[in-house]
């Protein structure tokens, strides 16, 4: 099928603009119409169009300019889609570009946005993979074989300019409470390098949206960032709509994934990919079911894992000092995160590295008890069968497998 929007990773943002939007904003014009009942392609750039190298150092992580992110495929005016709509997005198949087989893992700085676990793993490192069929491989984290997931980290909706509004004051205030944590506690409205399809700097209308437009890098009420692993093909996604078309755009695509995206850049970024969608309407359907947020049904195909595999790592609401916290989740599964990493060093790979691996396997993350105070307990269920050499326990004890320090680090 001839895609509907096409995109070239090989030429530059700035010939292809009018197709790419990076922030959300109602009044950035759609580029394309599409029909309820339709399905169609879209190719998409990665989501920082192209800034990281297939290569084997991660300066380009660590000097990432944020300004520009994410690099999204849209809007998609959906003909008779309006406000309190549901947006029935039908994920049919998605896959790599085919100028780029390959994808990237990469831990940010913690001065330039950090990851979950920033205090412990401060410095850029990154990670390249080879997509071969179903299957990658990574010079730079020998041992490991990861099953494709593929799935876009984004898929969204145009806010109404009520709702654009009510971000930018909720968002703006959780800056004002804490104005000088690094990294920040989030991204207010950025004017620099602001892309608003074939609206163009020096317009009364770009550069209100430049002035007014959301950041894409959190999820909100129109979808957008989840980052889900679940999404891949097969399942079936049901947006919000806040203004007349949906304005539906879409990107960021994932090779495979972890839950939660620990690192930031935790997913296997695909250095630029295509999707499949389909697209149909609930009419009033935000009323007749009472949500405000998207929800999606996952695909019946699964994952190529084996669900009966897992090794599982827990963690409480006590954090690395000991200091006892009252049923936080946040801090449980941070403890079951750095559980899985201090026992994957034991088979050679650095912390930094181990951390990357639960960023971009098909890791799961439960919140196994959230009512037995103090603690709440999280879960970490790392498959065992993605290794190249056994990493459950025995009587033996562990052996070392993997050189380490063997993932690109900046200079």
């Amino acid at each position: 099928m001839k895609p509907l929007i096409e995109l070239d990773p090989d030429k530059p943002v700035s010939e292809q603009r009018d197709v790419i939007q990076n922030r959300y904003h109602p009044d950035v014009p759609a580029v394309v119409n599409v029909k309820p009942g339709e399905d169609f392609v879209v190719q998409c750039l990665d989501w920082t169009a192209g800034k990281v190298g297939n290569n084997d150092s991660a300066n380009d992580i660590r000097d990432m300019d944020f300004t520009p992110i994410h690099h999204l495929t849209g809007p998609i005016h959906v003909d008779g889609a309006e406000p309190g709509d549901l947006l029935v997005v039908d994920i049919l198949d998605v896959g790599p570009h085919p100028k780029r087989d390959w994808g990237y893992t990469g831990i940010w700085s913690r001065e330039n946005g950090g990851g979950f676990l920033t205090d412990h793993f401060p410095d850029a490192h990154k990670v390249i993979w080879d997509f071969k069929g179903t299957y990658c491989t990574s010079r730079h984290l020998p041992g490991v074989k990861l099953p494709e997931l593929a799935h876009p980290g984004i898929i969204a909706t145009a806010p109404s300019h009520d709702l654009l509004a009510k971000w930018n004051e909720r968002e703006a205030a959780l800056i004002a409470e804490h104005p000088d944590r690094v990294p920040p506690v989030a991204h207010p409205p950025e004017s620099e390098n602001v892309i608003a399809g074939n609206l163009r700097p020096g317009t009364p209308e770009y550069d209100r949206i430049a002035r007014e437009g959301a950041r894409t890098i959190p999820p909100r009420e129109n979808g957008g960032n989840r980052d889900l692993k679940n999404l891949t093909r097969g399942s079936r996604i049901h947006l919000p709509v806040y203004v007349d078309g949906a304005k539906l755009v879409v990107g960021d695509i994932h090779y495979s994934q972890g839950d939660g995206e620990i690192t930031f850049c935790g997913a296997i970024e695909m250095a630029a990919g295509w999707l499949h969608l389909g697209v149909d309407l609930i009419k009033d359907g935000m009323n007749k079911y009472g949500v405000n947020h998207s929800i999606f049904q996952p695909s019946p195909i699964g994952q190529n894992i084996s669900p009966y595999r897992y090794i599982v790592f827990e963690g409480y609401s006590v954090d690395e000092d000991g200091k006892q916290h009252y049923l936080d989740a946040n801090v449980a599964y941070r403890q079951a995160c750095l559980e899985a990493i201090n026992y994957l060093k034991n088979f050679g790979y650095t912390g930094e590295e181990a951390y990357m691996i639960l960023g971009a396997a098909p890791i799961e993350a439960h919140i196994t008890s959230i009512v037995d105070i103090p603690n709440a307990c999280c879960t970490l269920w790392l498959p065992v069968d993605i290794f190249d050499f056994d990493i459950m326990p025995s009587d033996d004890g562990p052996k070392v497998y993997v050189p380490g320090n063997t993932a690109a680090t900046a200079d």
